[in-house]
């Protein structure tokens, strides 16, 4: 009976978590409240637990607190979504405790250690909602700190706790009515459980990964495209120069005593002196580049090879303070960053004078360590954050956490259209709070909603929608539904004016032609005459139109 758990069975635990989680993340994400095609929780969690793996991987550390640390930055760095933050979380807590701890841990640590998960997790959350991946957590840990001497072995311990996170999760859709409508758990929670699961199938060895390279995880690396400029010269490391010289140059005509083993011992001779060293060839031609304080000694291990050809030696300390001047000198007080997806969304941005533009929102929420990556980019002490989405409001608060030399203020935009009322409202000539001030009131005059198809069958919101529906929707639920874009657009329009409405805008999608645009733009024109209506191409996926009302 396995009585203890070491750093190695947890290290596996979170692999096979992992891995089990990537495995049923299309099941997880198909169980979306709304029947739209953005359904992306499974595919959130998954980032965010390969994050940690990735992280993991860095370290070949079988010591608690090595290890730990690499799962609370990696899940962070990686926290996509809602779901993904909290998980990020939950595993934060987990960490926080056997960190700390003892070599071995016994059911009562695990218990202390799914506790402090828990208590981290709500307070990561504003407005804690019961029905959620929160309650399932909570249930568990509750029950694991009742129980934990009862059961002194993990391999009972962990089956009871997953009992108990089942009966919670099926108790969601009594807590959440939303989730009752629509007939489905809560995803989040479903998401969880199946990590469970592969914590168990670690203890038992069902499975054991040593490495989780997955879709998802190669999904994470397109995460980091943006739209606009990709320079990443204000998020260079600009601190102090460890070493100097940039030395390159190659050894040919090599002695004919020289041997491949005195090339080996060059690169290490080279790596005592100084770092980025390649040093690579045979006993034709030796390539060598380092970083080094001491170019001369570099060129003379060479020469005992052979001769020297096109040596170069750069002063870094002369090319970072160029840099530095450079970036001082055209530093600013504040900025802006938006996430969208849509070539036309961000030009539209872009013309508002946002300083960068990410791309991001359904089905490709970025991660707290994206978001944070494009605020280094921008060369200002106070950046403005429009997530618009509110699936990603959360991720970029905990941004915050991952920048350490910038300010940055998250206006909870959840839609595009809020993201362009609140950029209209920033003036340089304004301090940082009064722009904040000024953002967030502009949220107020701004009403928006999207048109997209159901992807399933259900009955929420009072209608009951068939797969393939045109449905319109807001922030918070569906208010129209047909059987063609145009009268659904409309009619999702009537259901957001109210009369101070003055101005109307279309933003048409990828599967949307203009004319087709056009020709609805003069439709809402007819039905709502005393709107000046407009139009102008999103080229966002996933919804024909996003509208504003203003």
């Amino acid at each position: 009976m396995q009585k203890t758990i070491n750093c190695a069975t947890f290290r596996k635990m979170v692999l096979v978590g992992a891995k089990m989680l990537e495995n049923n993340r299309a099941k997880v994400d198909a169980l979306n409240v709304f029947p739209v095609p953005d359904g992306d929780t499974g595919t959130n969690m998954s980032l965010t637990m390969q994050s940690a793996v990735k992280e993991l991987s860095n370290t070949t550390s079988n010591n608690f607190m090595e290890v730990c640390d690499c799962i609370s930055k990696g899940a962070l760095k990686g926290a996509r979504g809602n779901s993904g933050v909290i998980l990020s979380q939950i595993f934060r807590g987990i960490c926080s405790v056997l960190r700390v701890g003892k070599p071995e841990v016994d059911t009562r640590n695990f218990a202390k250690a799914l506790e402090a998960g828990t208590k981290v997790a709500y307070n990561a959350v504003a407005i804690p909602k019961e029905g959620t991946i929160l309650t399932v957590v909570r249930f568990m840990s509750e029950f694991a700190a009742k129980n934990a001497g009862k059961y002194r072995d993990f391999e009972t311990f962990i089956p009871a706790i997953i009992e108990e996170g089942d009966r919670a999760l099926a108790k969601t859709p009594e807590l959440l009515p939303v989730l009752k409508k629509a007939g489905v758990v809560d995803s989040g929670g479903v998401g969880l459980m199946t990590i469970m699961r592969g914590f168990q199938a670690a203890i038992m060895g069902d499975e054991i990964v040593s490495e989780v390279q997955t879709e998802a995880a190669k999904a994470a690396q397109s995460m980091d495209a943006d739209f606009g400029d990709n320079s990443d010269i204000i998020n260079m490391d600009l601190g102090e120069i460890q070493f100097a010289y940039c030395t390159e140059f190659f050894i040919i005509n090599l002695k004919k005593s020289t041997t491949l083993a005195d090339i080996d011992k060059l690169r290490e001779n080279l790596m005592g002196i100084g770092d980025s060293v390649i040093c690579i060839g045979d006993l034709e031609m030796v390539k060598v580049h380092v970083h080094t304080n001491c170019p001369g000694i570099a060129l003379t291990y060479a020469l005992e090879l052979g001769e020297l050809d096109r040596p170069k030696i750069e002063n870094m300390l002369e090319q970072n303070r160029a840099l530095k001047a450079k970036i001082a000198a055209e530093k600013k007080e504040q900025g802006m960053l938006a996430i969208c997806t849509g070539e036309g969304i961000a030009e539209i941005f872009k013309d508002l004078f946002v300083d960068r533009v990410i791309e991001g929102g359904q089905t490709m929420n970025p991660s707290a360590s994206d978001i944070a990556n494009a605020v280094q980019k921008i060369n200002a002490d106070n950046v403005f954050v429009f997530p618009n989405n509110k699936n990603i409001i959360l991720a970029a608060e905990q941004a915050k956490a991952l920048v350490d030399n910038r300010t940055i203020h998250v206006i909870p935009t959840k839609n595009v259209p809020q993201g362009f009322a609140a950029a209209l409202a920033f003036s340089p000539d304004e301090s940082p709070e009064e722009n904040k001030t000024n953002m967030i009131h502009a949220l107020d005059n701004v009403k928006a909603g999207g048109v997209t198809h159901a992807v399933r069958t259900t009955s929420v919101n009072g209608f009951n929608i068939k797969e393939g529906d045109i449905i319109g929707l807001d922030d918070k639920k569906i208010l129209a539904k047909s059987n063609n874009i145009d009268d659904t657009v409309l009619t999702l329009l009537d259901r957001l004016k109210e009369d101070y409405h003055e101005v109307i805008t279309l933003y048409y999608g990828d599967e949307v032609n203009e004319a087709d645009a056009a020709a609805l733009c003069e439709k809402v024109r007819e039905a709502f005459p005393d709107c000046d209506v407009d139009y102008h191409n999103g080229g966002q996926p996933v919804y024909y139109y996003l509208v504003s009302l203003e």
